[in-house]
């Protein structure tokens, strides 16, 4: 242009900053989206419309899901609950949902509203039924996973639906990603929820829950936001309230982190303490390995150990009154312990050594 040809004959070098700096602008208005047109808006009014219907194939995906992750959970496979997982269809009404709460299309909004509670109270009493027909043996790493939610997963929750709004209003961005994502977050522990009730661990189902709604809000937030940047909608007091609600989650998941972080301290400590300063397991044991169950009351220190000599049970008296004093917490300790037998040749009985030749010989 005029002006830059002009600046750099005065000033080559304020010239080649200007320039640098328009190229920067340029660059930024690139990634500001457009306003969308009444046109697009109303396209996807009708697309979320259609999803959150319930409709039979909603219903038969919904089943299908709650089956297969009760089923997963139940045998403890994460392959099979990741079968789940592909076909969950709870995304497709919570992106309506979204959208309607920001433009205030009630339609829409009582359809997704409808199909969201439908398949929740669908999923739990399927799960609960299965649960209290199959029984459970033992909760498995799967499910006891789902019961403790912290802000980990509330943030997996926002990134899972920025993904899914993304891929809503961005072309050649395939769904199945998006709805991978989701349903990683909502139909494992809205089954978690009907098997804890099924066998009577309300504790379990209420941090199950917790996680549900956990992850409905967030995803449900980050879909609002990107609405919002892509052009489809505008920022009003809805997404105040969705950040609000949201936001009375930080208290129980925030005291759920520091939790976490301290037991995974505590643990660590217990660890060393086990293998390093107590003489009950710090000599002649080889394969040390300690797992600590939280759930219980007190907890439960589970050591797994090879060792050349029996350990007694008050050698455990010990070793509980140590970590008491120590950590300044009760603890219940349990060895798991395979004996280690060492062979030697110097072992063999000397009238016995030639046995083997002599035979050989004959």
């Amino acid at each position: 242009m005029w002006y830059k040809r002009l600046l750099r004959r005065r000033s080559p070098s304020l010239g080649r900053t200007i320039e640098w700096w328009l190229q920067c602008c340029d660059l930024v208005e690139g990634f500001i989206p457009r306003p969308v047109t009444g046109r697009k808006t109303r396209r996807l009014y009708r697309q979320l419309l259609v999803e959150a219907s319930w409709r039979l194939n909603f219903i038969v995906l919904t089943v299908s899901s709650c089956m297969i992750a009760t089923f997963g959970l139940i045998t403890n496979s994460t392959a099979v609950i990741i079968g789940a997982m592909l076909v969950a269809p709870l995304m497709l009404p919570l992106r309506g949902l979204a959208f309607a709460a920001l433009e205030g299309e009630l339609k829409l909004f009582w359809r997704s509203l409808y199909s969201i509670s439908g398949a929740t109270a669908l999923s739990l009493a399927l799960s609960w039924m299965m649960g209290t027909i199959v029984g459970i043996p033992d909760f498995g790493s799967e499910l006891v996973a789902r019961t403790q939610p912290n802000l980990i997963d509330l943030g997996i929750a926002v990134a899972a639906g920025g993904i899914s709004g993304f891929a809503k209003v961005r072309r050649g961005i395939s769904d199945a990603l998006a709805g991978t994502a989701i349903a990683v977050a909502l139909m494992p522990p809205l089954c978690v929820v009907g098997l804890s009730l099924s066998q009577g661990f309300f504790n379990f189902a209420k941090g199950a829950f917790l996680l549900y709604l956990t992850n409905l809000l967030g995803i449900t937030l980050a879909c609002m936001v990107v609405y919002i940047i892509a052009g489809y909608a505008e920022a009003n007091h809805t997404l105040g309230w969705a950040i609000a609600l949201t936001m009375t989650l930080f208290v129980p998941l925030g005291a759920r982190f520091l939790e976490l972080v301290q037991q995974m301290q505590l643990q660590r400590a217990i660890t060393s303490q086990l293998t390093t300063e107590t003489v009950t397991v710090g000599q002649d044991v080889e394969n040390v390995r300690i797992r600590v169950d939280w759930t219980d009351s007190p907890p439960i220190i589970y050591v797994s150990l090879q060792s050349k000599k029996e350990i007694t049970a008050k050698q455990v008296l010990l070793v509980e009154a140590f970590l008491r004093r120590r950590t300044k917490q009760n603890f219940k300790v349990i060895f798991r312990v395979s004996p280690i037998q060492e062979v030697k040749s110097e072992d063999i009985n000397p009238g016995n050594l030639d046995l083997p030749i002599m035979q050989e010989q004959q």
